[in-house]
């Protein structure tokens, strides 16, 4: 038996969401790149709305299409199990809480590294997404040689990971 908050439609994405955050979402799932950009710049009270609510789990497979990797890796990042992810992509389902918060950590990840692109001057051309996972399964001397890829399945990691993208943005990287 479906859980109540598994028995929502996945085409709704927040009932309380700010105007045009919905769509920016819709747009992300619908594999629209700058989307990443503007759905890692969503405010906090958004995004608690948004993971409350649960994110539509075809997002799991935009973001292994977008990021050019197996789904099972990107699950493998997020710590959701590939029997689970797989049966809810395909009954369309929602992700839950949890999930959500992983998927959209991913996600603002992305984005993150699309706004330090572009803020560089010259994005064109440049694959966020892509690049991204191929930096997140690259050992880390900054993680004793792990690849960050291994910290996005928790909130800690998530926001480590982040930090290390920031400091290569601000030039503080070692």
């Amino acid at each position: 038996m479906k859980h109540v908050a598994e028995n929502r439609p996945a085409s709704r994405v927040h009932p309380r969401a700010t105007p045009g955050r919905e769509s920016a979402l819709q747009d992300l799932i619908a594999g629209q790149a700058a989307a990443y950009a503007v759905v890692g710049g969503f405010d906090p009270v958004d995004r608690i709305g948004i993971v409350k609510a649960g994110l539509p789990a075809q997002l799991l497979a935009t973001l292994a299409s977008d990021m050019q990797v197996p789904r099972e890796r990107l699950y493998a990042w997020l710590g959701i199990a590939r029997t689970t992810a797989n049966r809810k992509v395909k009954d369309k389902d929602l992700l839950s809480q949890d999930e959500s918060e992983r998927a959209l950590g991913i996600t603002r990840l992305v984005g993150q590294v699309q706004t330090i692109v572009s803020e560089s001057g010259n994005p064109e051309g440049f694959d966020a997404a892509r690049w991204t996972a191929q930096w997140l399964d690259q050992p880390n001397d900054a993680l004793g040689g792990r690849p960050p890829g291994e910290f996005m399945d928790t909130a800690d990691g998530r926001a480590l990971v982040s930090g290390l993208v920031a400091q290569m943005q601000s030039g503080a990287y070692a």
